[in-house]
């Protein structure tokens, strides 16, 4: 399972606002197994991905490999994403609940491998009932607009997803976030 070094994470974030170098073996994804794993405490993000069609929006795996030695400009593009945000939010929320790492299904499996992603599709109901916590991600709510609102849920798009009971049920406690965010 690869995860997300929160500390690094931010670190780096923090790096690139202060157009600072980062040291390319600056290491942001970390593989764990068996006993290590069993060991780790971390959160893991449940949403939906971005829109393809509306331009890049996840950061993938290959991106955050590549992270620390794409150029600038591509750098810059990546930070722009969505997904991006997602990443470090999710990483300022750990880090607030004294998470050292994070699971995101978009940027921890290789989905070009398809070992690891079979593996991770095997085995996303363990990880999701061995995180410490869930943040729930709802990308299309502001507020407290969807539980006010008897039959708003419905219209939601993280409720009609096929992964959604699994998400809902597995993880020990679970957050929901609307789209502005952690805060």
């Amino acid at each position: 399972m690869q995860l997300v070094d929160v500390a690094a994470m931010l670190n780096i974030e923090t790096n690139f606002d202060a157009e600072k170098k980062v040291p390319p073996t600056t290491k942001v994804l970390k593989e764990f197994y068996g006993s290590d794993l069993a060991k780790k405490e971390y959160a893991i993000l449940s949403h939906c991905w971005g829109v393809e069609k509306e331009g890049k929006q996840e950061v993938l795996f290959g991106d955050m490999k590549q992270l620390l030695i794409m150029s600038n400009e591509e750098r810059k593009e990546i930070r722009r994403c969505t997904g991006y945000k997602k990443i470090i939010d999710t990483c300022r929320r750990a880090q607030e609940d004294c998470l050292e790492w994070v699971w995101i299904n978009t940027c921890c499996i290789n989905k070009e491998s398809s070992v690891e992603l079979s593996e991770a599709i095997n085995s996303m109901y363990k990880w999701y009932a061995n995180a410490k916590q869930c943040y729930t991600y709802l990308h299309d709510t502001v507020g407290d607009s969807w539980t006010s609102q008897r039959g708003s849920k419905a219209n939601l798009k993280w409720f009609l997803r096929g992964w959604t009971l699994q998400e809902l049920i597995t993880p020990k406690i679970v957050h929901f976030f609307d789209r502005s965010g952690y805060g």
